[in-house]
């Protein structure tokens, strides 16, 4: 159980509220935002007191019935309760750390997407494994160290290459917003891994940004169905953005494509014949 973690969490939620979203007068003379913890305490059907000390993290671990009562009154998202129930550790438990080892099966499945540019991120945003479409788009991943193939710190703490960030993507504040919703989920899951821990730590301490929204304790990324890349040889390719969660690893397979016949799809084309023998010539580093 992460007790302050979830004592914040509680409280950011709660926050958010007004007293008209859950059915409740405004009344006269509120000085803080969102709802008071009484308002949340009798929502639930549980006591004041005891929901104060939940958020001031000196409660002992709640029973699952009363983190859906505390849920349903917060009004959480799927997402969101979910994660309630991780830093309450009523959530299935995972291992102390997060798998970086990609199943052969799926090494041998992005060979055999020759017009898709396809890789594997870890939970807390490494790439793991690439193809050379992935290359030509992107960058080089073999080029460079393992802690630089993290697309969190891509993000957040490099300069943009040539005047361009984040590869030239169009939705490069949209991309920051789910990395921060992403890592926080995992950071639950994941409380010992001083991997995941040290990420965190940097990107709060080298980022403003990141700090800002990290201090937000949002939980649930809307999903990305499509991406523009604005590339210094083709010019700008809308793909179809698709991300599949590995379960058992707790990874996912990301997949750009484009519909057959499209100007998409031609540049990708040519972008397989590029290969990553051209991402690695124009690597800066």
């Amino acid at each position: 159980m992460h007790k302050q973690e979830l004592g914040a969490f509680l409280r950011s939620r709660r926050e958010r509220l007004h007293p008209l979203d859950v059915g409740l007068p405004a009344g006269p003379r509120r000085r803080t935002p969102g709802l008071r913890r009484e308002e949340v305490a009798v929502l639930a059907h549980i006591s004041t007191e005891y929901y104060l000390r939940l958020e001031q993290g000196r409660a002992p671990r709640p029973s699952a019935q009363v983190l859906a009562a505390v849920a349903g009154a917060l009004r959480l998202t799927d997402a969101e309760s979910g994660h309630l129930h991780v830093l309450a550790g009523t959530a299935p438990a995972r291992s102390g750390l997060h798998r970086r080892e990609v199943r052969p099966s799926i090494l041998a499945l992005l060979d055999r997407l020759p017009q898709t540019a396809a890789f594997v991120t870890s939970a807390m945003f490494e790439v793991l494994a690439w193809n050379d479409l992935t290359a030509a788009l992107m960058e080089d991943f073999g080029a460079l160290s393992v802690r630089d193939r993290n697309l969190a710190r891509r993000a957040f703490l490099e300069s943009p290459h040539d005047g361009v960030p984040l590869y030239g993507i169009s939705d490069a504040t949209e991309f920051r917003h789910h990395v921060v919703q992403k890592l926080r989920a995992t950071a639950a899951r994941y409380p010992l891994d001083p991997l995941v821990t040290e990420l965190v730590d940097d990107l709060r301490q080298g980022s403003r940004e990141f700090a800002r929204l990290w201090d937000r304790y949002d939980v649930q990324a809307a999903p990305m169905l499509t991406k523009t890349f604005h590339h210094p040889v083709v010019g700008e390719i809308t793909v179809n953005c698709d991300a599949l969660t590995l379960d058992d690893s707790d990874q996912h397979l990301v997949l750009y494509s484009a519909p057959l016949g499209s100007r998409d799809a031609q540049a990708l084309a040519l972008l397989n014949v590029i290969g990553a023998d051209y991402a690695a010539a124009r690597d800066p580093r």
